[in-house]
C-alpha cells in the first residue's frame, strides 16, 4: 500500500544538462539564494564553509541516463550521502562546481540510510559536526543542498520541529524544506555545525525528515565495500505497522484523522510512558476530538517529563483561555518567551 511517505530522491531524476560553474560563483551566489532571514541570524564566514561542504553524486543508471543526490565533506576524503541515493547506479562520482572526484569505497549503514564514501585525492576542508542532542524546539536550521538537481545549492531557512530518540542519536523533524536531489544534503545549525543529513519528507503534512549526525561515528566502524549499488531497505520505509511511533502518526495527522491519532498516541504514551512528544500527540489530538480535559492533562504531563516542550505549553495557554483561566495562560506566555521566543510572541499576540 502507497503511505505519505515519499523519498526526496529516489535521486533518479534524469538530467540532460548540468550547468558548469566555479566555485568562486557559487559562494557568490549564496547570498542571493539563502532566506534573508537566515542570512541576517548566521555568520557568513560560517554559511560559506558549510555551504563549501556540500557536493554532488552522479551516477549512470544501467540505461545509461544520469542520476544525481547530494553529499556533505565530513573529513579528509570522506562524504557523507543517504544510502538511497546509490540504488540505481554501479559507478557513482561526486563533484563540486567544474571538479570532480572518484570515489574508492563505501562504508553502509543500510537502516539508518547513511552510507560514507572514501574519496580519490578530495582537497576540500571537512565541516565542523555537531550533536543532535544539542538541539530544541524551535531552533533555527539551515538545509543546504542541490535540490531539483541545481549545479549550486540552494538554501532553505527552517526551524526545528521536534527531535526524536532513537537508537542513541535524535531523529530531526524540521521546516527546512528540500527537495529531489537533495537527499543526503546538510542540515546545520547557526554555528555552521552538521547536525543532520536531510533524508525524507512526509507529503501533506509537509514536514522534513534528518538522520542524526551522531551515527557518523558507529558507520566510520563499518567495513569498507566496492561495491556501490546499494540494496536493503531504511527505516523510514519500515511498512507502516512496524515503522516507530513517530513515523506512524504522519498518515493520520495529514488526513486530520484526529481518531486515528489519538488512538496511535495513546499506545506511544503505553509503550514510551516518559516520551514527552507522545504526550504532547494524545494531548493535540484529544484536544482536536473536543477531549479538553484528556488534553489538559496530556499536554501537562508531557510538560512534566520535559518543561522545554513549547508545543505542549503553548497548546495548554490556549486550553486555559479558552477555559477564560487568562491568568494562567499569560504565566506560560511569560514563561514561553524564555523558551521560544516566536511561540512566546505568537501566544502574546491570541491573548491580547
Amino acid at each position: 500500500m502507497r503511505t505519505l511517505i515519499d523519498t526526496i530522491s529516489q535521486d533518479t531524476r534524469l538530467i540532460t544538462h548540468i550547468e558548469s560553474t566555479t566555485m568562486k560563483k557559487i559562494f557568490l551566489l549564496l547570498l542571493l539564494l539563502t532566506n534573508t532571514s537566515i542570512a541576517m541570524a548566521i555568520d557568513k564566514a560560517l554559511m560559506l564553509k558549510a555551504f563549501g561542504s556540500i557536493v554532488m553524486v552522479r551516477g549512470y543508471t544501467e540505461s545509461g541516463s544520469l542520476a544525481y543526490g547530494s553529499g556533505v565533506i565530513v573529513g579528509e576524503g570522506e562524504v557523507i550521502t543517504n544510502c538511497h541515493v546509490l540504488r540505481r547506479t554501479k559507478q557513482p562520482w561526486i563533484s563540486q562546481g567544474e571538479d570532480s572526484f572518484s570515489i574508492v569505497d563505501v562504508r553502509v549503514d543500510t537502516w539508518h540510510d547513511l552510507c560514507l564514501f572514501s574519496i580519490h585525492n578530495l582537497n576540500r576542508d571537512p565541516i565542523p559536526v555537531g550533536s543532535s542532542k544539542d538541539l530544541v524546539k524551535g531552533q533555527a536550521l539551515a538545509a543546504i543542498g542541490h535540490s531539483s538537481g541545481s549545479p549550486v545549492p540552494l538554501t532553505s531557512g527552517g526551524y526545528v520541529v521536534s527531535t526524536y530518540e532513537y537508537d542513541d542519536a535524535n531523529i530531526i523533524l524540521s521546516s527546512a524544506k528540500f527537495r529531489l536531489g537533495a537527499s543526503g544534503s546538510g542540515l546545520f545549525n547557526m554555528n555552521g555545525n552538521l547536525v543532520g543529513i536531510n533524508t525524507f519528507k512526509t507529503t501533506g503534512y509537509g514536514s522534513y525528515y534528518a538522520m542524526p549526525i551522531d551515527w557518523l561515528k558507529s558507520l566510520r566502524k563499518k567495513e569498507r565495500q566496492k561495491d556501490f549499488l546499494i540494496k536493503g531497505k531504511a527505516l523510514w520505509e519500515e511498512d507502516e505497522n512496524k515503522k516507530p511511533f513517530f513515523l506512524k502518526i504522519a498518515v493520520p495527522k495529514a488526513k486530520n484523522d484526529w481518531v486515528e491519532l489519538s488512538i496511535i498516541a495513546k499506545e506511544w504514551t503505553e509503550k514510551e510512558s516518559k516520551n514527552s512528544e507522545a504526550w504532547y500527540e494524545y494531548g493535540y489530538a484529544n484536544e482536536k476530538l473536543s477531549n479538553h480535559k484528556i488534553a489538559l492533562n496530556a499536554y501537562q504531563k508531557s510538560i512534566d517529563l520535559n518543561q522545554n516542550n513549547s508545543d505542549s505549553l503553548f497548546r495548554l495557554a490556549i486550553l486555559h483561555k479558552n477555559k477564560g483561566d487568562l491568568t494562567k495562560a499569560k504565566l506560560i506566555q511569560e514563561n514561553l518567551l524564555i523558551i521560544d521566543e516566536v511561540k512566546g510572541l505568537e501566544l502574546e499576540i491570541i491573548l491580547k
